[in-house]
């Protein structure tokens, strides 16, 4: 059983917001801190694209195909994973914590899998594969507790 000691760091994410906690207690009676938030402004991709997507000639007469455009909605989710990977690692790297519980969306799970630098990996005691960044503490308590009980 994966154990959430006091002072271990529970990081709750979705792919355009971040929660940063703190357990003050243990895993008995979960008493999670909020430490810091992150959060990214993302607007949807019909208002970040400029233009209309391309089109090219095909081989036929009078023929033209669309061009997928670039989904800049679903960039910019990637690239809040990978920020905040760095952001773990930073963390990591000055010692501000020893032990981390990751909650996020599976999509952002595996981001964060293959952008974690091993000082932060090294440090994961848990992995939760849900989204629970619009859940209260008190439900992310009881439902952290709840995972790690069952692991």
């Amino acid at each position: 059983m994966a154990k959430l000691e006091k002072d271990t760091w529970i990081v709750v994410t979705d792919s355009e917001k971040a929660l940063f906690m703190r357990n003050l207690t243990d895993l008995q009676d979960p008493n999670f801190e909020v430490t810091d938030t992150e959060q990214q402004d993302n607007p949807s991709d019909r208002d970040q694209s400029a233009n209309r997507p391309g089109r090219m000639q095909d081989g036929g007469v009078n023929q033209r195909s669309a061009l997928d455009d670039t989904d800049w909605h679903e960039l910019a989710k990637e690239r809040f994973a990978k920020d905040l990977s760095d952001m773990l690692y930073k963390e990591a790297h000055a010692g501000h914590f020893k032990k981390l519980v990751i909650v996020a969306s599976p999509k952002v799970l595996g981001i964060l899998r293959e952008e974690m630098h091993s000082e932060v990996t090294d440090k994961i005691v848990a992995e939760i594969p849900k989204t629970l960044t619009n859940h209260s503490v008190s439900e992310i308590e009881k439902i952290v507790k709840h995972e790690l009980e069952a692991a």
